[in-house]
């Protein structure tokens, strides 16, 4: 009796594997497909020669692709980059924890409220509201208009077509992404720690440093991986907001296929920023962040 019992587990858990397996196909077909097969035709490409006509490319392996990184001038767009997607994280660091953690605290009945503040603008394609922003920064705009009314200045200011101008766009359409991860960090702390900290006779910025902080620490690495990540490919943003100088990696893969038509340029370009974005990944992995923290939001 025992060993016919020891011999159907076995054969549950296959049934079961096989199960899953049957279940988890279309997805595993689908990432292979769409994901595998493309990062792997950008690499292959990137290790090819540009064709002289400028379409197409050339079945020869060359590593020039990779060695015109090292060209001052790419060297900086990629410099430029990086501390532009710093300044964004730390800008919606500085605005988004609060709020989160607001929000966290506050009623039901204004958690809904702030929650919908959020979420609601973003039901909006993202270059109409781009768009609106050019709109409010523009010489003529309602902002400078409503600052020359006020006897603020005397001439239009100059706020579209600058780094500034860049900067909010990123913050704005990236801020999201930071509130959430704080209002779920705080919306599961335990309080009881802190009120102990308070009895305890600890000032308030003691607790908040030493229990509140730690606490809502995996959400705030998790924010900043959300915001940091995606500010390196918003190269729409500096189209449409910034001036010649704020050039990013994605306008120049965007320049590289539909200007130049130096296609194995772009794919070293691609491939350089995937690697980046991977090594990112790794040391949030390494700091105790769990992939499953990204992939809920």
């Amino acid at each position: 009796m025992q060993e016919n019992e020891n011999m159907t587990e076995p054969r549950g858990e296959r049934r079961r594997d096989l199960s899953s397996l049957v279940l988890s196909a279309p997805m595993i077909t689908w990432t292979l497909v769409f994901v595998g097969a493309t990062i792997l035709y950008i690499v292959v490409l990137s290790f090819l020669k540009r064709s002289p006509d400028g379409f197409g490319v050339l079945p020869e392996f060359t590593l020039e692709n990779y060695a015109k990184l090292f060209n001052a001038n790419y060297a900086r767009v990629f410099w430029n980059t990086i501390v532009l997607g710093l300044q964004t994280t730390a800008l919606c660091v500085l605005i988004g924890y609060p709020f989160g953690y607001f929000m966290g605290r506050a009623t039901k009945k204004w958690r809904t409220i702030l929650m919908l503040l959020v979420i609601v603008p973003f039901w909006t394609n993202a270059l109409i509201r781009v768009y609106g922003w050019r709109i409010l920064l523009v010489g003529n705009g309602p902002i400078n208009q409503g600052l020359m009314a006020l006897g603020l200045i005397d001439r239009p200011l100059q706020l579209l077509n600058t780094h500034g101008a860049v900067l909010l766009g990123m913050v704005y359409a990236l801020l999201p992404f930071m509130i959430l991860p704080t209002y779920t960090s705080v919306e599961k702390m335990d309080w009881s720690l802190v009120d102990a900290g308070r009895d305890m006779g600890a000032r308030p910025w003691k607790v908040f440093l030493t229990v509140t902080l730690p606490l809502t620490a995996p959400g705030l690495l998790t924010g900043c991986v959300l915001v940091f990540v995606p500010s390196l490919a918003l190269f729409f943003m500096s189209d449409l907001l910034g001036g010649p100088s704020d050039l990013l990696i994605g306008n120049l893969v965007q320049e590289q296929l539909l200007q130049s038509r130096d296609w194995p340029f772009a794919a070293a370009l691609s491939v350089v920023l995937l690697v980046l974005t991977s090594l990112i990944m790794f040391v949030y992995r390494r700091l105790g962040g769990k992939s499953t923290d990204i992939s809920i939001f």
